[in-house]
């Protein structure tokens, strides 16, 4: 089976990040990194003040549903760290994101290890953040609007990855 890494990198939406916590759990993914500022569930060693993560912690959990106890998630602060960390332990980093050298994902053949990330809700991913993927895979849209829903975006490119055969 794949091994799929999801990575959510400074979303602001606590509801977004449980719906991906949801979905990536639905569809087998190896691990969520919540980065930057992106909210994330209550941890044994959190820092956050009580009632703020508590907060936090309500508005995820109202969306993710208990997946955010099934999945194995971590947050991390620094994301170029990460994604070099990735690629080190020979994952391929793929952007979902709409970038002149985009690939569309359907014609995307997913390696065995992939690591996929999404970024802020309306700017996207940071064009330093994108320079370092090796990889930048766009959805095609056929209406009126530029893009989807930052969750809907991932759960469309998880379960290719998770479904297109080598």
């Amino acid at each position: 089976m794949r091994d799929i890494i999801l990575i959510a990198h400074n979303l602001r939406s606590c509801h977004n990040v449980g719906s991906l916590l949801r979905t990536a759990e639905g569809l087998g993914v190896t691990k969520v990194y919540l980065t930057g500022y992106t909210p994330y569930p209550l941890k044994p060693d959190d820092t956050r003040l009580p009632h703020l993560s508590a907060k936090i912690a309500r508005q995820i959990n109202k969306t993710a549903l208990g997946a955010e106890s099934t999945i194995v998630w971590e947050q991390q602060a620094d994301v170029i760290e990460l994604l070099d960390r990735l690629k080190k332990q020979e994952y391929t980093v793929a952007a979902i994101e709409q970038a002149p050298r985009a690939i569309p994902l359907p014609t995307y053949r997913p390696p065995q290890k992939i690591a996929l990330i999404v970024g802020r809700e309306v700017e996207g991913i940071e064009p330093e953040v994108l320079a370092a993927c090796g990889t930048a895979l766009e959805i095609p849209m056929f209406g009126h609007k530029e893009s989807f829903n930052v969750a809907v975006a991932a759960a469309m490119a998880m379960y290719h990855c998770r479904f297109t055969d080598k």
